[in-house]
């Protein structure tokens, strides 16, 4: 199973409607995909996918079950929770233990993906789910505005740091669709997430434009990739993207692994016959 992490540098940039998406994406491409909504104080996936009213979770054999739609199988913060209303009062510890739960006591069967959405920022929750997940790639959500790519830079140099492989960058609300002509209006600006992309030289998935299609599905609890739309379409060539670049990583660093497991057995060959004409010297005096 591999582990997908989609964060934000800041909240309100959409993060968690991209990571909905992207798990639904990766189901109607045929991979068994699960989405583990980490987000412990503002879980947004429940009403994203129309769950929520969803209280409470079945058990079995002491493994809590992910509720499936349509193929995904789903787990949210928001389940546990005696109504919607209900304010998530933790300290630290708490929460580190409710990520363990989730990430190590939920059964999720044979799975390809997990997409795991993130709380905004780099703080403590953040750095106990990298820590425990050890996901094999990040995501990371901006929109065009200087403010929001200020606090994508520390999202990206966090990941850095934990050794999480950045496998891109989208840029959400990337102008508005015109409904007219179709042409796009850069209500927010635009190009400021391919930009910094390259500044910091990781992958550059894509744009996603302001849809009313978009926002409609959010509001009806379905994921916009499967209506028949222009940000649908743009949307799955996001995931082609972000699947490439991790294949891409994967091999990166697979055969730097293999040049780095050939160097130390050269090493300790040269070691061995280092310590063998020792002792032959030895012998002979």
């Amino acid at each position: 199973m591999k582990k997908i992490v989609v964060m934000s540098g800041k909240g309100g940039v959409g993060k968690s409607t991209v990571a909905a998406n992207l798990a639904f994406t990766l189901s109607k491409k045929g991979y068994r995909t699960g989405l583990l909504d980490c987000d412990i104080h503002g879980p947004s996936i429940p009403k994203l996918l129309g769950l929520e009213d969803v209280r409470g979770v079945d058990s079995k054999e002491g493994k809590l079950k992910p509720v499936e739609v349509d193929g995904v199988k789903v787990f949210s913060m928001g389940f546990m929770l005696p109504s919607r209303d209900t304010p998530v009062v933790w300290r630290g510890p708490v929460k580190h233990k409710f990520i363990q739960e989730a990430l190590q006591n939920v059964d999720w069967g044979e799975l390809d993906y997990l997409v795991i959405d993130l709380p905004p920022g780099t703080g403590d929750e953040v750095i106990s789910i990298v820590q425990v997940a050890k996901p094999e790639g990040a995501v990371i959500v901006t929109t065009p505005q200087s403010v929001a790519l200020e606090d994508v830079r520390k999202a990206v140099n966090f990941s850095i740091h934990v050794g999480v492989p950045v496998i891109g960058v989208i840029e959400n609300m990337s102008g508005m669709l015109c409904p007219h002509c179709g042409k796009p209006i850069e209500v927010f600006g635009a190009g400021g997430g391919k930009k910094l992309a390259e500044e910091m030289a990781v992958p550059f998935a894509g744009s996603i434009p302001l849809d009313t299609t978009i926002f409609r599905s959010g509001e009806d609890g379905k994921p916009f990739v499967r209506t028949d739309s222009p940000s649908a379409e743009i949307f799955e060539k996001i995931v082609d993207e972000l699947l490439e670049n991790m294949k891409a990583i994967e091999e990166e660093l697979k055969k730097i692994k293999e040049k780095l497991e050939k160097e130390s057995k050269e090493k300790e060959k040269a070691k061995g016959e280092k310590e063998e004409e020792k002792k032959e010297e030895e012998d002979e005096k």
